[in-house]
This record gives C-alpha cells, sequence and structure tokens, in this order.
C-alpha cells in the first residue's frame, strides 16, 4: 500500500478513500478510531478538503460514523437478511453472530382489535402475548412484540422462550410456522423501543407487521422493530410472469422471526 497519494487519473480523494476503506474491512474492527485529520494528512501528502471529501464520503456510506467531540469511528457492520422465514436465533448464527433475547413480557389476555382480526379471534378471546429484545454479539438488534393463537399453543409461555420460538412451535406443538405475510415501513422509534434499542427517540426504524401461518391457520401476529443502523434488508426482484412491458415486483416470503 503507497504511503502517500500522487497525482493520476484517479482523484486524490478517491485514492485515499480506497485505501482507508481497505483498512476499515480488512485490519480495524467496528469501533475502532481513524487517524485525524492532521494525521492523515501528513501521512498521505494531501490537503485538509481531500482528506475531509473521502472521510465524508465513507460516513455517508455507512463505513464511518462521526462522535461529535470524540473523533471518527469504524461503524458497526450491519446484518443482512435475506427476507426468508427462519427464527432470529437461526439467522444470526447463521451470520457468525451470538444471539440473546431478554424476555420483557410473557401474559395471556385479550389482544389489540388488529390481532383479533389478524388471527380471526373471537370477541373476548384470549392470545398469548410475548415481547421480547433480540441481541447480536450483546448489542441491540430488534425488539419483537408477538401475540399467538392460545388454542394452538396451550402452555407455549411455560417454555424457555430465550431461543427460537418457531423451533418449539414445530418440535413441541407439532405446528411449523411455513409462512407469513409481512409489511415492512420505515418509521421513527418511539420513546420505549428506542430506549431498549439504545438509540435515540426518533431515529430510524425498519418496522415489520407480520401475519404467520401454520398450514391454512393464522397462529402469529407480530410486529418487530430493527435498528436500521444494524439490520439491512436484501431482496430479489422479480418480473410479473404476463410478457413484455411487465412490472417488476419484489419477492417478500417473510424476514427472519422467531
Amino acid at each position: 500500500m503507497p504511503s502517500r497519494i500522487t497525482e493520476g487519473a484517479e482523484p486524490k480523494h478517491q485514492q485515499l478513500r480506497r485505501i482507508l476503506l481497505d483498512q476499515i474491512t480488512t485490519r480495524l474492527a467496528p469501533g475502532a478510531a481513524i487517524p485525524s485529520e492532521r494525521q492523515l494528512i501528513a501521512e498521505y501528502g494531501v490537503s485538509r478538503i481531500t482528506v475531509r471529501e473521502a472521510l465524508g464520503q465513507l460516513v455517508n456510506e455507512g463505513h464511518l460514523e462521526r462522535v461529535r467531540g470524540k473523533g471518527t469511528f469504524v461503524a458497526n457492520r450491519p446484518m443482512q437478511s435475506t427476507l426468508h422465514l427462519a427464527s432470529f436465533t437461526e439467522e444470526m448464527r447463521a451470520m457468525g453472530h451470538v444471539p440473546t433475547t431478554v424476555v420483557l413480557v410473557r401474559e395471556e389476555r385479550v389482544p389489540p382489535a388488529a390481532t383479533v382480526a389478524a388471527l380471526h379471534l373471537g370477541d373476548g378471546e384470549t392470545a398469548l402475548h410475548l415481547k421480547r429484545l433480540r441481541m447480536a454479539d450483546g448489542a441491540p438488534v430488534s425488539v419483537d412484540d408477538a401475540w399467538l393463537a392460545a388454542d394452538v399453543f396451550p402452555g407455549m409461555l411455560d417454555h424457555d422462550l430465550s431461543g427460537s420460538m418457531y423451533s418449539i412451535a414445530d418440535q413441541v406443538y407439532g405446528h411449523p410456522i411455513d409462512r407469513a405475510q409481512q409489511t415492512v415501513a420505515a418509521n421513527p422509534a418511539t420513546d420505549d423501543v428506542a430506549t431498549l434499542l439504545g438509540t435515540k427517540t426518533g431515529a430510524p426504524l425498519l418496522e415489520f407487521d407480520r401475519v404467520s401461518y401454520s398450514g391454512t391457520r393464522a397462529v402469529e401476529h407480530a410486529r418487530s422493530w430493527y435498528r436500521s443502523d444494524r439490520y439491512r434488508v436484501q431482496m430479489e426482484v422479480t418480473a410479473s410472469p404476463t410478457g413484455a412491458g411487465r412490472t417488476p415486483r419484489a419477492n417478500l416470503p417473510s424476514h427472519s422471526a422467531h
């Protein structure tokens, strides 16, 4: 790696960005401080404007984050989901992270109207309420607030729910959750969710609203809030099979769940 940047076809700020990006992705861990502007100017023989432009690009791309009064640091690398129906626990392990869960609420009561409709419950019928904080490598990733059909999963709340609820549904109750319908929206964090996720009120979150099925029966209605700086969604976009001039659409079976 060159110790200085020279004149050439590639602009100096792009040369510096490339050098720093290589260090960020191969040598530095998330949270590590990068050299100060003064150090970068001296090491690579460039102007302050060049350094600031390179750093600004890396910040905008999510590779670096600035902390007022402290400096510039390597950003946490977001976990990336490919939108498939799998438990949070399974997905985090597959990506090389250590998942942990804090159970915040476990109770049986009459759910909100939206859940009554989603699960096709009768008037006054209760459901199982399970709210959990999900973490990867000790860092908060999501808050999951789920309602389950009580007649399908009697005694579910007595199980160890710090792992995969979907595994329990399959292995203990014989009701594998095999499909889901969901919507995804970008919404600001409310006070309570922001506190749980360790972010600011109003920070952008990915909010999932999901109805999950076992066979033809709707058995779960859940809302999940994910930190958008720690979790990204990848999807495959396909075209409708109607021939020429068709409109692309997103193929969204589901994201990681419980």
